[in-house]
């Protein structure tokens, strides 16, 4: 039988997946283990190997759509292979169009691009005629070219509605819009009044005429839009508390330079790598924040695989040190150096994404103090890592001055109780404070 083509499962949490391109178009052979189509998750946009050779064919999927995890949307037939019937098409967001004479209403599927484009110049894409069962981008365009031929004046919705409020003809605005629309920043200033002459006379410097501006609304990247929902999400239903401790940060500083003194082909280790390490083997102590909350029941994670926040221009990433109470520093350190490496190229996997069971982030290097993270979901608890600063302390009743640094623990109420999040803080403060007891 002809091999499936579905849209794969690329994250625990994944519901579904945007097909961003097919490397082939139907009718074509394919090898297996070439790449077929790349796919955009909610972290990370990855390239999917085709599963067998054969002829790609019954394809159901367009450049752009959202599709279910699971969902068939193409297969692929080997040489002189019978097909089955094909399989249903990819269901998308539909267009009511105006009903006809028998009350019935036509409906058209149109593309992401042709729906962005419409709700940028106000189109109503019930208005677009489809040169085809779809509308596309070109309709939508041409839909725009003849609606201003036809002394249509191309304007926002926001931007026509100004316009009615202030009795502006917007036929004398001159739009910055795409192909010259009149945007709601443009009829405030067409739409300007000339300042009444005042009672008494005041020089015209005097004068000052405030000019409304519109806010700018500044897109964002599907992964910022993931990582907002996921993390509104968490705050708004994970009952969240905090535990803060001030460590002294003077044999971490010792350990990490006696490591780098030693670390071969000139790798460099950082904090991160040593807390990583500290906090893999506090949470094999301690498992309970090795868990998560998982309706009604409380898990235990069989690995400790941390997590590692990572900022990038589209969002934030989290990225997973697998196993990290298994591995030595060094280890640690250029595992770490090449998740960041390859989350500024956009070449992070889903592999890197999976499994993570505890999280470290750190902001001590932006000069942070102290602050308050918020659980990375499903996870049971998030560990916040201020800068390392000199303080002045109390030594054997003495004051004096220590490297100092502070940790905030936030953790999920429903997984872990205030006693065991603070034992497990407790001995990861003991072990940075003395390494030895690590090792």
């Amino acid at each position: 039988m002809p091999k499936e083509v579905i849209m794969p499962a690329l994250g625990m949490a994944q519901d579904e997946g945007v097909l961003l391109r097919w490397f082939k178009k139907e009718g074509e052979m394919v090898t297996a283990g070439e790449p077929l189509m790349e796919v955009a998750t909610d972290k990370v946009d990855v390239q999917v190997e085709a599963p067998a050779s054969g002829l790609l064919t019954a394809v159901t999927a367009q450049e752009g759509d959202e599709i279910p995890v699971g969902q068939v949307i193409g297969l692929i037939a080997a040489e002189g292979e019978e097909l089955p019937a094909a399989p249903a098409a990819v269901e998308r967001k539909e267009t009511q169009a105006p009903e006809k004479d028998g009350g019935a209403t036509a409906t058209l599927p149109s593309s992401p691009v042709a729906a962005r484009i419409a709700a940028e110049h106000g189109v109503d894409l019930a208005e677009v005629q489809a040169a085809g069962d779809r509308i596309s981008k070109e309709d939508v365009e041409a839909h725009i070219r003849s609606n201003r031929s036809g002394g249509r004046v191309l304007a926002s919705p926001k931007a026509r509605r100004l316009a009615r409020e202030r009795g502006v003809d917007l036929a004398a605005v001159v739009g910055s819009g795409p192909e010259g629309a009149v945007l709601a920043a443009d009829v405030p200033l067409a739409a300007q009044p000339e300042p009444e002459a005042p009672e008494t006379a005041v020089p015209a410097t005097a004068v000052h005429t405030p000019v409304a501006v519109e806010p700018e609304a500044q897109p964002v990247s599907r992964m910022w839009q993931i990582m907002a929902e996921r993390l509104t999400g968490s705050w708004t239903s994970v009952p969240h508390f905090y535990l803060v401790r001030e460590v002294s940060a003077e044999q971490l500083i010792h350990w990490r330079t006696v490591l780098a003194s030693g670390a071969a082909d000139g790798a460099k280790i950082t904090y991160t790598d040593l807390l990583t390490k500290l906090a893999a083997l506090s949470l094999a102590r301690f498992p309970r924040l090795n868990s998560f909350w998982d309706d009604g029941k409380i898990v235990t994670n069989p690995e400790i695989n941390v997590g590692l926040a990572i900022a990038v221009e589209e969002g934030l990433l989290v990225p997973v040190v697998h196993n990290a109470d298994r591995l030595h520093v060094d280890q640690i350190a250029a595992h770490r150096a090449d998740l960041v490496e390859r989350a500024g190229s956009g070449g992070l996997t889903p592999n890197d994404f999976t499994g993570g069971t505890f999280t470290i982030s750190n902001l001590g290097m932006f000069g942070v103090d102290a602050f308050n993270a918020i659980v990375n979901p499903p996870q049971a608890a998030i560990l916040a890592v201020g800068r390392i600063a000199d303080r002045v302390v109390a030594v054997e009743g003495q004051p004096a001055v220590r490297p100092m640094m502070t940790l905030t623990l936030s953790c999920d109420h429903r997984a872990v109780d205030g006693v065991r999040a603070a034992q497990f803080l407790d001995a990861l403060v003991g072990m940075i404070e003395e390494p030895l007891r690590a090792l």
